[in-house]
């Protein structure tokens, strides 16, 4: 580090604590600092991280992949690792948890994620009908345990479908860029080829990597792929008849992982199998099962419980809670239940009586009573 860089460093750590100060604030009130800084580049924030949009792309019609360059305050990531990206639409903010599918190390310091488009995806929607480079994003910093070891496995079976490619197309092209010389099979599940996200790039590196092997598998019979149908034993005995012996990275939608997780269940494999998934399970109620009543305190109205999440509920009784990525991940949607029982859709785990809770993974028993 020469002496002028050393200088702008030094300037840059104390310009920093200037900004987060006591009196910064005082001086800022009631805005924040933040508010006057963007004024000058929106990407600029005392501990926000901020991504500018350098690129957008349409790598399939129903997805959108955005090259984006984060400022000073992003501290990196781990391949597999989701952020959660947040983008202000008429007037509100959303937020939506997102893999970034880029190598560890790539060279340009952006960060690449990668939407699947779904036709009632607000957020999805806007990142691909509304984005355009230019434009300021705001990210969480990385997080997840659904990571790439640092110590690089022997023997590596990715298995995606749907969106779920990102995470693991980011782990393939670490590896790749690392010349990680083991064997890498690469398991992918899609509705058709076309729909298929980093299609063409899947097979470059297979073709320039001996040691990747690329096994797609189409529901259409009619596709091009090595496989068709759903996921099965016979489909893995197929693409990886050694995955015993192999660390195997899952991420897709929750019926094609549950099919995945029996298997090595039943294997004795568990502790080899690392899974993400973004995308919850519906609520196993029926309808006419459902019972009592949702009471929304503050906002002196009730609904007629349906047995879909609270978040749900409120939003059809025409309210606008605060709510983030719908998984249980970022919190934002956490709420006062001041009366009731509630069942957690990830865990099936029941609670009662007073307490916080996360009201997009969080289904009535009965009657509720919320402090919204």
């Amino acid at each position: 580090m020469n002496a002028m860089t050393q200088t702008s460093s030094r300037f840059q750590q104390g310009l920093t604590r200037l900004l987060q100060s006591r009196v910064a604030d005082i001086l800022s009130y009631p805005h924040g600092v933040d508010r006057y800084l963007e004024v000058f580049n929106p990407l600029w924030s005392v501990n926000e991280v901020r991504a500018k949009v350098e690129a957008v792309r349409y790598l399939t019609n129903d997805s959108v992949t955005l090259t984006l360059r984060p400022n000073h305050n992003w501290e990196g990531f781990v391949p597999g690792q989701f952020v959660q990206l947040s983008v202000t639409i008429d007037g509100k903010r959303q937020t939506r948890c997102y893999s970034p599918a880029n190598s560890l190390h790539r060279a340009d310091g952006c960060i690449e994620l990668t939407a699947k488009v779904h036709a009632n995806g607000f957020v999805s929607r806007h990142l691909r009908e509304q984005l355009s480079a230019g434009d300021v994003v705001l990210l969480s910093q990385a997080d997840g345990e659904f990571a790439l070891p640092a110590q690089r496995p022997e023997q590596v079976l990715l298995i995606s479908g749907g969106s779920g490619i990102t995470p693991v197309m980011s782990m393939l092209r670490t590896l790749c860029d690392e010349g990680f010389s083991g064997p890498i099979t690469f398991l992918h599940y899609a509705n058709s080829a076309a729909g298929m996200i980093y299609a063409s790039e899947l097979d470059e590196i297979a073709r320039a990597h001996d040691n990747v092997t690329l096994v797609r598998c189409f529901n259409d019979e009619g596709e091009q792929g090595e496989l068709s149908g759903l996921f099965s034993r016979e489909h893995l005995y197929i693409a990886a008849p050694e995955f015993a012996q192999a660390t195997t990275f899952l991420c897709g939608p929750p019926p094609m992982m549950a099919a995945v997780e029996k298997v090595w269940e039943e294997d004795g494999l568990a502790e080899r199998l690392h899974k993400e998934q973004f995308t919850l399970a519906t609520p196993q109620i029926e309808s006419d099962s459902a019972e009592g009543e949702v009471r929304f305190v503050q906002s002196e109205k009730m609904a007629i419980n349906n047995g879909a999440t609270l978040l749900e509920q409120a939003e059809s009784a025409g309210l606008t809670p605060e709510s983030g990525c719908r998984m249980g991940i970022c919190h934002a949607c956490t709420c006062r239940k001041t009366a009731g029982e509630v069942r957690d859709i990830r865990t099936g785990e029941i609670t009662s009586g007073e307490e916080d809770i996360q009201i997009c993974i969080s289904v009535p028993v009965g009657t509720v009573t919320l402090d919204i």
